[in-house]
Formats: structure tokens, sequence, C-alpha cells
């Protein structure tokens, strides 16, 4: 007899609907997009208990990475309407993108779009920039 059994690291995104903030890294518009992390014992793919449990935050704006204090996070897994403040986050790793003011204009030669966005196509007539 044989057990396929194991040790794995999940992954959950977590419902978070809140209204979009200024990030203080990039300065620009965004949202926070909520991640839980987790390891989990599973037997015949069956998980059976999860430990280890941790909450991230990642902006939508410059993709910079917070570790989520754990009680606040626990109460958005649990499903309420929970505001994020900046004292329960904990910078992991910034963003790639570079903030809003350091951004070099581009422009479009087929029609003039200007943008500061890190667009491969201009997103006006569609002409790679």
């Amino acid at each position: 007899m044989f057990f396929i059994g194991g040790i794995t690291q999940g992954t959950k995104e977590l419902v978070y609907n809140a209204a979009a903030m200024i990030c203080g890294r990039c300065g620009r518009y965004g949202r926070y997009q909520v991640f839980m992390t987790y390891m989990c014992l599973s037997f015949f793919f069956i998980p059976i208990f999860k430990w280890g449990r941790k909450y991230y935050v990642k902006t939508s704006c410059c993709g910079s990475v917070y570790q989520l204090n754990e009680e606040v996070g626990k109460r958005i897994a649990a499903g309420e309407d929970v505001s994020i403040r900046e004292e329960d986050l904990t910078l992991v790793s910034e963003g790639h993108d570079a903030p809003a003011w350091d951004v070099p204009l581009k422009r479009c030669s087929n029609c003039g779009y200007e943008t500061k966005e890190n667009f491969e196509y201009c997103p006006k007539c569609g002409k790679r920039f």
C-alpha cells in the first residue's frame, strides 16, 4: 500500500473591494490586491491541514508588495469590510515601475498621442510605440 501526499505552499487571492488609493511609492492611483499564502498538508490531493498563513498586499499601479498586518488580513479573509491603513503595511519589495514624475513622455509617431504609461502599443490607434 502507498500514500500520495505532501506539503505544498499555496496562495489565495482574497476579495477586497475598496476605493482607489494614491500609492505612497509611485504617486499614482491604484488598488490593493490582497493575497494569503499558507503551507498545506495534502493526502491524495485533498488538503487536510493549513498553517503558516501570511497576508500580503500588491499595488496595481507599480507592483509594490507589502506584508499586511495579520489581524487585518484575517478580517479581510473573513469577509469583513476593512480599510487598509498605511501603518498596517510593511514593505517587502518595491514595484517595477518608476515614480510617475520620473517616467519620460512617450509620443505615438502615427497619431501623436502622448502618455507616461509603459504601453508597448498606442491605446488610441494601436500602432507600436
